[in-house]
């Protein structure tokens, strides 16, 4: 019985799947964390061009 149960492999699938998708978690945080600060100054320079770059409003007749 005890052999039986050590082959049984129908929820170690379930386990590896779950510790995969923690493990890509994980990575992609990292991630996040690393490069954030680029990734806002980034939108902070593309919104700070759209903003000089928006033409003048005419004067009103």
């Amino acid at each position: 019985m005890l052999t039986r149960l050590l082959r049984d492999e129908n929820g170690q699938t379930m386990v590896e799947y779950g510790l995969l998708i923690a493990l890509i978690s994980i990575a992609v945080i990292a991630v996040l964390v690393v490069l954030g600060p680029r990734i806002a100054g980034f939108f902070t320079a593309v919104d700070s061009a759209l903003e000089d770059a928006t033409p003048p409003t005419p004067p009103a007749p």
